[in-house]
């Protein structure tokens, strides 16, 4: 049951995330991959994975939303360092993912000016091509 409505503001942003980041690690789980989510708030890794014999291992970070949005990625892209991003929407009623790897975020992304301030932002008609793109991990046997 979704009872997120009562929830506004930064507690409901906190919610939003760490449901998210569990919710990726939920699933990377049930493909066959060893999921580490890190410390929450650690600067640009988010999860770390690798695969069944511990001879490949991967690098994420989760952006999760309540509905489908632009993903923010605030004013600088400097902290985008893990090598996968995977987007979570509408994560309290029926969460989709769309895992892409960080060079594509960075040639996707949008930079936005307003008032002398920069952000960046990767808009839903972007990311939503990679609707459960678990492929591009590769093979956790």
């Amino acid at each position: 049951m979704n009872n997120m409505g009562k929830y506004n503001g930064i507690g409901r942003n906190q919610l939003v995330g760490n449901a998210g980041l569990y919710y990726v690690c939920y699933e990377l789980s049930k493909r066959g991959w060893n999921a580490m989510p890190t410390s929450r708030n650690a600067r640009g890794v988010d999860v770390v994975i690798y695969n069944q014999k511990g001879s490949n291992s991967h690098t994420i970070q989760v952006k999760a939303l309540s509905k489908r949005s632009p993903v923010p990625f605030g004013k600088t892209l400097s902290n985008l360092i893990a090598e996968y991003v995977v987007v979570v929407t509408d994560i309290f009623n029926q969460p989709k993912l769309y895992i892409v790897d960080t060079p594509t975020v960075k040639s996707l992304i949008h930079e936005g000016l307003k008032d002398g301030r920069r952000s960046y932002w990767f808009q839903p008609n972007d990311y939503e091509q990679f609707k459960d793109n678990w492929s591009l991990l590769g093979n956790p046997y």
